[in-house]
């Protein structure tokens, strides 16, 4: 089954994105109580599963209400990819029979990479190196575009690619300056780094976490979809 890499959203209502979220299902509870029921658009930058205490619930759980609220997005994130690149932990993964991980692994791999708006794009990680989301479809699981957008890290430092540490490659200012402006985007929304500045780049960056698993607030974001997101500082952002 082919699906989209990037899911358009309309320039109409509000949307709420979720950061790792990590076997917390009380997280994921609580935020589809609040915000599916009143028909805000509901965005998980992915990261479900593994260090939580409830992957397999929180997962089941996240799947199950997609089927029932139309307008909840579940992106990929490098955790859900453990059958094209090894993650760790991988407790979730370690758990499961064979025919378990065909079954999650099928769900998984079509899952989408990216939520575009107005003025904005959202995915889990980093940024692949096209000149335009229409080359996004084109990046094929475990090629290096995709290993930019579920494993790449930011760093408030001034070049394009400072390095790779633990197989995870470090991009600088001028790399997401160079991107950003190419896809005509004035603002990111991710996840995956609990090292990362909440703000980056001139507000052009947001990091967002909602899993307890990291020892701090859960965090989220509501975005007017009406309005051009031109900086962080027009984003709210709920701790709970």
């Amino acid at each position: 089954m082919h699906t989209s890499k990037v899911i358009y959203l309309p320039e109409s209502g509000k949307a709420v994105f979720v950061g790792d979220t990590h076997g917390d299902l009380q997280a994921s509870r609580s935020i589809i109580k609040q915000y599916a029921r009143r028909k805000y658009h509901v965005i998980f930058l992915g990261d479900y599963v593994d260090r939580g205490e409830k992957s397999r619930e929180n997962i089941d759980f996240l799947i199950s209400a997609q089927k029932e609220y139309s307008k909840i997005i579940l992106l990929a994130g490098n955790h859900e990819m453990n059958t094209v690149e090894p993650v760790s932990p991988s407790d979730f993964w370690e758990s499961l029979s064979q025919q378990e991980i065909l079954y999650y692994s099928g769900i998984f791999n079509n899952f989408p990479l990216a939520v575009s708006g107005k003025g904005f794009i959202a995915v889990h990680a980093g940024l692949p190196d096209l000149p335009n989301l229409d080359n996004w479809d084109n990046i094929k699981p475990g090629d290096d575009n995709w290993m930019r957008i579920l494993w790449a890290d930011f760093r408030e430092k001034q070049g394009e690619c400072l390095g790779v540490l633990c197989g995870r490659i470090k991009l600088g200012r001028d790399y997401f300056e160079r991107v950003m402006n190419s896809i005509g985007k004035n603002v990111l929304i991710r996840s995956h780094d609990p090292y990362a500045p909440e703000k980056m780049f001139n507000n052009r960056c947001l990091t967002l976490f909602t899993s307890a698993s990291y020892g701090k607030s859960r965090q989220i974001a509501i975005v007017d979809l009406t309005k051009e997101i031109r900086s962080v500082d027009e984003i709210e952002l709920i701790s709970f």
